[in-house]
């Protein structure tokens, strides 16, 4: 086997860290410049994402460095957004480099045989995947580099760090995670929202408008085939200002009752007293198909005869229209 011939089969592998706080549509642009390089890119969201390089090489004609340039003269001059790059022939490798990278953007490229001694002279909280808690342990223990870390028997750092947790730690230092990139879109979601005519303290009135949009949420949601395994509640405040929480409910869910229990708990969170509501958004995060949610007989009658009457419900909205029935609270809604 010729040289160029192992080189192009060597794993080549690009993780991109954009900035923080980036809006979900230009984080959804950036994967399609991503998907311009590699038809195999893996979302991690909200803001970074893992691309498999090593057929694209061969296909541009160009270098793994090269690419991650062209990634960002495209990034910034298509959306304005810079990124950090780093590039390795492991996801451990790559996702190290680019957190090395100083904002607010760059390329470092490990060549394969440089990788062990590069992750070596750094610091050992500076490996990807190790924790804050983690480090402070090894620290704790004289292990202060990736190098000590990666000379340590793996059964030393196993009694410090757990079983997995120290087999892991001790492999991603030497340069070994088999750990391939598999193909993930962004995760979809799904928006309701409503506006309020006059500034409105939390009350009647908004906690009426926040129900409706907890059963515009699930009708939507239900009508896909889909659940949400996480819960985003924006709140707009007269002046401008913005307060926003996500939380992540038990079981991903596409029901009324498990909607606006934690849809509730995002509201309460807010702790308002005396601010003035312009508007309410509420998105449902992380979907997935409502077939692979988990569906449990529960030995809660109340339960069982909401989600039966939830049935008959949408089957009049479908029959009707979607203000045909609902909760007598939402008529007391919002514009």
């Amino acid at each position: 086997m010729s040289a160029e011939t192992r080189t192009h089969r060597q794993a080549v592998v690009m993780h991109v860290r954009c900035a923080d706080r980036l809006a979900e549509e230009t984080f959804r642009q950036v994967l399609e410049e991503l998907a311009g390089l590699s038809p195999v890119v893996q979302a991690l969201p909200p803001t970074a994402a893992l691309v498999d390089l090593t057929g694209a090489i061969r296909y541009h004609g160009s270098t793994p460095h090269r690419l991650g340039e062209v990634l960002r003269i495209r990034s910034i001059s298509r959306l304005g957004v810079d990124v950090r790059v780093g590039i390795g022939p492991s996801i451990t490798v790559a996702a190290t480099a680019s957190a090395q990278v100083p904002p607010p953007g760059g390329v470092l490229a490990i060549a394969p045989g440089q990788a062990a001694d590069w992750l070596a002279r750094l610091p050992v909280d500076a490996l990807h995947g190790i924790g804050p808690r983690q480090a402070a342990v090894l620290r704790d223990y004289a292990i202060h580099s990736v190098g000590l870390l990666a000379a340590v028997p793996p059964a030393t750092v196993q009694r410090l760090l757990g079983g997995r947790a120290g087999r892991l730690a001790v492999d991603r230092a030497r340069g070994i995670d088999p750990r391939p990139v598999v193909p993930r879109a962004l995760p979809a979601s799904a928006t309701v929202g409503c506006t309020f005519d006059r500034h409105t303290l939390d009350g009647a009135a908004v906690r009426a408008a926040l129900l409706d949009l907890v059963v515009r949420l699930g009708v939507r949601l239900r009508r896909r085939g889909q659940a949400a395994r996480a819960l985003t509640l924006t709140l707009k405040f007269a002046g401008g200002t913005t307060w926003e929480k996500t939380r992540r409910l038990t079981e991903p869910s596409a029901h009324d009752d498990d909607l606006r229990q934690l849809t509730y708990q995002l509201m309460d969170a807010a702790g308002l007293q005396r601010g003035r509501l312009t508007g309410i958004t509420l998105r449902g995060e992380d979907l997935i198909d409502a077939a692979r949610a988990a569906q449990q007989i529960s030995l809660d009658d109340t339960r069982e005869d909401r989600l039966l009457a939830e049935q008959v419900m949408d089957r009049i909205r479908d029959k009707y229209g979607p203000h045909a029935i609902g909760p007598a609270a939402i008529f007391r809604r919002a514009s």
